[in-house]
């Protein structure tokens, strides 16, 4: 498998069927903060995010929110406020910050997915790490400068990924 290539790409995180998720084995969910379950110009999880969430503790996923986000505190709050674990600071790429989330949670890579809405961060630390990745569309336009950059690559090697509505 590529290090950029998610396994599926969704329009959002409410779209990933948790039901096919658990008939496939997985019982695990690590996801990222930042425009992936909290878009960057509210700091607010949509309803429909909450509503996944919710769903996702009722079948039994453990969940982890792992983050870049070097705002410790803000992180901790939305995790806090999501009802979630966290890692924060987690340098993805690098898969170190999933690897403990697992052993955390007491998951195999095989059991988790990771989700996520960049490439080069999300993506790349969950294939490194072995998990199962889903990238889905960032919930907001507004992003860090460094991240508006990635964004221009991510587009042109995604033009060709099929987006799942």
């Amino acid at each position: 498998m590529s290090l950029f290539k998610p396994a599926r790409y969704l329009s959002s995180v409410d779209k990933i069927d948790l039901a096919e998720l658990a008939a496939r084995g997985k019982r695990c969910i690590l996801v990222d903060r930042d425009n992936t379950l909290v878009p960057r110009d509210t700091g607010r999880a949509p309803r429909a995010v909450l509503a996944w969430l919710e769903e996702a503790r009722t079948r039994g996923f453990k969940l982890c929110m792992v983050s870049n986000n070097w705002h410790g505190e803000e992180v901790r709050a939305s995790a806090r406020e999501l009802g979630l674990d966290v890692i924060s600071h987690a340098m993805k790429p690098a898969p170190f910050a999933l690897t403990r989330a697992l052993r955390r949670l007491g998951c195999a890579p095989a059991e988790a997915v990771m989700v996520g809405d960049q490439l080069y961060t999300d993506v790349a630390a969950g294939n490194l790490a072995g998990v199962e990745v889903l990238l889905v569309q960032p919930q907001a336009t507004q992003d860090l400068w460094y991240t508006q950059i990635f964004r221009i690559f991510e587009r042109r090697a995604l033009r060709h990924v099929p987006l799942e509505e």
